[in-house]
């Protein structure tokens, strides 16, 4: 019940564009039910408990990713100086998939099953090998040809991933595809995002400007990041003409708008 209200006001806050501050009652509803799901994994899960625990894990994610610390961009990752709590959504989304395998929302009699269709756009496979369904613009900034995989190239997965929606029409695209390109923030690509890299930041701003069209909870994070994004990489990368060109001004800002 506690992250249900929580993440009602969170929707709350979106509507009535209020800022990027949680509410008191927010937080209360937040601080409660992550102790009720702390004490509840610390006891053996019983069937019952199953759908409690993914509802209140998938919960806690969605208020992780909506509720930004910073009210500007200037306060926003990845202008701010870097500290521990950078990307703290992306390690949330990994606890939330961690539990997947322990309480399975796709069994039979889980309330979740008739998600199916989301949770496998989730976890469909992006390809393997190539760069088809790439813009070649994107493909290029990326160093990616029709030989590059995910394992000799970092951006493999999340251009492939931010692709699968740009040129999709913004009503057509769901939580299933978004998550997509979360799925890709893992190990060297992770590492390249955590540390700035222009290239790996304009892979997450194309994927905000577009997600938080579709996805009310990607865009209240989107407000601060994604012009965070931009004067990050007009401040420290002015240089870079290739990422330029996809930043408001450049040739090819409105390419997918």
């Amino acid at each position: 019940m506690h992250a249900s209200l929580a993440v009602a006001l969170t929707y709350d806050r979106h509507l009535n564009s209020s800022g990027c501050r949680r509410s008191l009652e927010e937080c209360y509803h937040w601080s409660q039910s992550t102790a009720l799901l702390n004490r509840r994994l610390r006891e053996p899960i019983k069937a019952k408990d199953k759908d409690p625990i993914w509802g209140t894990a998938a919960a806690l994610a969605i208020l992780s990713f909506s509720s930004p610390d910073a009210r500007t961009p200037e306060e926003s990752w990845p202008l701010k100086s870097s500290d521990h709590s950078d990307l703290d959504w992306v390690r949330m989304s990994k606890a939330k998939m961690s539990l997947w395998h322990i309480v399975n929302p796709l069994r039979p009699d889980s309330l979740f099953s008739v998600m199916a269709g989301t949770f496998a756009q989730m976890q469909s496979p992006l390809p393997e090998l190539g760069i088809d369904g790439i813009p070649s613009a994107l493909a290029a900034i990326c160093l990616l040809n029709d030989s590059s995989t995910a394992k000799d190239n970092p951006y493999f997965d999340a251009a492939h991933a931010v692709s699968q929606i740009l040129g999709r029409p913004d009503s057509e695209v769901t939580t299933g595809h978004t998550q997509l390109f979360m799925r890709s923030i893992h190990g060297p690509f992770e590492g390249l995002l955590r540390n700035k890299d222009p290239v790996a930041l304009l892979l997450l701003y194309l994927w905000y400007r577009k997600a938080r069209r579709s996805i009310w909870w990607i865009e209240l994070r989107a407000r601060v990041e994604c012009p965070s994004i931009c004067s990050y990489l007009q401040l420290y990368h002015k240089g870079n003409v290739g990422v330029h060109a996809f930043l408001p001004g450049g040739t090819l800002a409105d390419r997918w708008n």
